[in-house]
């Protein structure tokens, strides 16, 4: 038989409890069995069988350490076979039946296992959180009931007792296993809690406050849990006395955020929203409410804005600046108000000053530089651009989107010196954690830069880098195919990654045009005349190295009709191609050893 290796890592435990239990039994078995249980088994085994047993069991110990699964489990087999009566071959073979999913046969094991020795607490958790797998709470129930009562002291047993009571809504036995938690830990906040919820859920309204009000009396110097009180009398519709309660704790702690934001519930429960909101703001204006607090309340007050006041902005913006003139230091309320002036679709240079104010706080917050730089770049400003990059990069270094604006900037700025250096650092930051599009695109970059400046066994290079990251990077193997093809290199390769384009983005004109080219390098003309045709036919902008490819596919093809007309319209969208011309004139293709593309 086969076993699946994630079972044994239950298994490695038992075998130590095993072990030591057949350590613990005496060469004899005969009496009962081992640590003396509560249902007495008699049964008797001969001396000799005695020893075959102990000999057997150690030697599937030591097959089961050596990961031989199978030999090990025919082993136990016959340590049953050898001795009906012992607690830990059951136990151990149940764990192989639940592996070979026979739940049925692994159950058995587990009960015999509890019953043969019911004194071992091992066997009988095990079994409870088998019934547990199974949905039998009732039967694990009982068992954790008899491991309670064998140690008293274990409060994870109660704490799983009090679950599965919970479960059957069985209240009475709850509260008595909160008793016995509260005997075996003492009380605390969660087992009063936890009482007082039963005795709400029986209707024991009494009961329930009392719990509360104790709760309240033994810790008379925490005014949240008078706090509590209140939320608990507002509930249950006592208004005048939660009033009463968080005006008591206000009264001693004027700066109580549990208070103060419990009697905004309160105000608007009351019907008084105007007086909760001008709670909400001083609470919002006042430097001793916790930050947090204050973004819980401000996104309320948005939600609130949305639903019932129509999504008129204006007074959440207001109030964002009240916020920041009385706290200009805290950081996530101007996060907040730039994300929500951004939600707002507000004008970016409006944004862009909220920005700013959140780099004065925290100049080392990525999302806002990143955000920054974006709308700046929507403005072309790539001056700009590069300036902010270049500040970014002082306080997050590793950030590989600053260098990749920086390049680009300068790359828009036809500085193609200055871009391929901010490439350069930009990689040197890559790491294993570095995002493979963004790793991709910079050595693409790169890729092309060097090209552009004659750099083409560099320019390669950064291509296979680039494809090396992302090897579906389009734009890279579309320029790395159509750079090879220019130079009649390797064009098979070439080939092999155009083609990867063009199924990838069937009616993308550029790519077409680049697998038509290559095939026509390859003198495969008939193929190449399909590909430039389409890519013709995809080519909204009229692209005049497009046009005139077509043409010299054409004329290969010996339709020199259309070859004239695709070379007349590459003349008149602009080509700057030297031989055009002379193609015209001479009615045949004729091979342009420049750069064409």
């Amino acid at each position: 038989m086969f076993f699946r290796s994630k079972f044994f890592e239950l298994v490695a435990g038992m075998l130590a409890v095993a072990a030591v239990s057949v350590a613990t039994q005496s060469c004899s078995y005969k009496g009962t069995a081992t640590h003396a249980p509560s249902a007495q088994v008699k049964y008797e085994i001969s001396r000799n069988d005695s020893l075959r047993y102990a000999y057997f069991f150690d030697e599937a110990v030591k097959l089961q350490l050596a990961e031989r699964y199978d030999e090990a489990y025919d082993l136990l087999k016959h340590c049953q076979e050898i001795n009906p009566y012992a607690a830990e071959v059951y136990y151990l073979l149940a764990a192989y039946h639940g592996e070979m999913e026979q739940d049925t046969l692994a159950m058995n094991c587990y009960k015999k296992a509890a019953e043969l020795n019911p004194d071992n607490y091992d066997y009988l958790e095990r079994l409870a959180q088998v019934y547990i797998s199974e949905g039998k709470l009732d039967e694990a129930t009982d068992v954790y009931e008899r491991l309670h009562e064998g140690n008293k002291e274990r409060s994870d047993v109660l704490a799983m007792l009090l679950r599965l009571y919970s479960n059957s809504k069985d209240y009475e036995k709850m509260l008595h296993t909160i008793d016995r938690l509260e005997a075996t830990d003492g009380p605390s906040e969660q087992l009063t809690l936890g009482r007082m919820s039963i005795y709400d859920q029986q209707g024991r309204k009494k009961e329930a406050l009392n719990e509360l009000k104790q709760l309240a009396h033994r810790h008379p110097n925490d005014l949240n849990y008078r706090v509590m009180m209140g939320n608990w009398l507002l509930q249950n519709d006592r208004k005048a006395e939660a009033l009463g309660e968080y005006e008591h704790v206000l009264k001693e702690e004027p700066d109580n955020v549990l208070a103060q934001t419990a009697l905004v519930d309160y105000y608007k429960a009351d019907g008084q929203d105007s007086v909760a909101h001008e709670m909400q703001e001083r609470m919002l204006v006042s430097p001793k409410t916790p930050s947090d607090t204050k973004i819980l309340l401000i996104r309320q007050i948005i939600q609130e804005n949305e639903t019932m006041g129509n999504g008129d902005s204006t007074h959440v913006l207001r109030l964002f600046e009240r916020i920041y003139e009385a706290n200009p230091k805290d950081a996530g309320m101007v996060s907040l108000w730039a994300a929500y002036m951004k939600l707002k679709e507000m004008p970016d240079d409006s944004v862009n000053v909220v920005l700013e104010r959140v780099l004065a706080i925290t100049p080392d917050d990525s999302n806002a530089r990143l955000e920054l730089i974006q709308n700046t770049w929507k403005t072309q400003d790539y001056d700009r651009v590069i300036e902010q990059a270049r500040q970014a990069q002082q306080y997050i270094p590793d950030e590989m989107a600053f260098y990749y604006f920086e390049g680009v900037a300068y790359y828009q700025k036809e500085m193609k010196e200055e871009a391929l250096q901010a490439f350069r650092r930009g990689v040197g930051q890559i790491n294993e954690q570095s995002n493979k599009h963004i790793v991709s695109d910079f050595y693409a970059m790169m890729g092309d830069i060097l090209h552009d400046k004659g750099r083409s066994e560099e320019a390669y290079a950064a291509y296979d880098s680039c494809l090396q990251w992302k090897d579906d990077n389009l734009g890279c193997l579309n320029n790395y195919a159509y750079y090879l093809s220019e130079e009649n290199r390797e064009l098979h390769k070439a080939e092999q990654m155009s083609y990867r384009t063009i199924k990838a983005e069937p009616t993308n004109s550029t790519f077409l045009d680049t697998y038509a080219w290559i095939l026509f390098m390859q003198e495969r003309y008939a193929e190449a005349q399909i590909y430039i045709d389409q890519a013709i036919q995809n080519d909204t902008a009229a692209s005049a190295v497009l046009l005139e490819h077509g043409g010299d596919i054409h004329a290969q093809n010996n339709d020199i009709v259309k070859a004239l007309e695709l070379w007349q319209k590459a003349v008149d969208a602009g080509s700057e191609s030297k031989v055009l011309i002379r193609k015209i004139k001479l009615r045949k293709y004729i091979k342009d050893k420049g750069n064409e593309k």
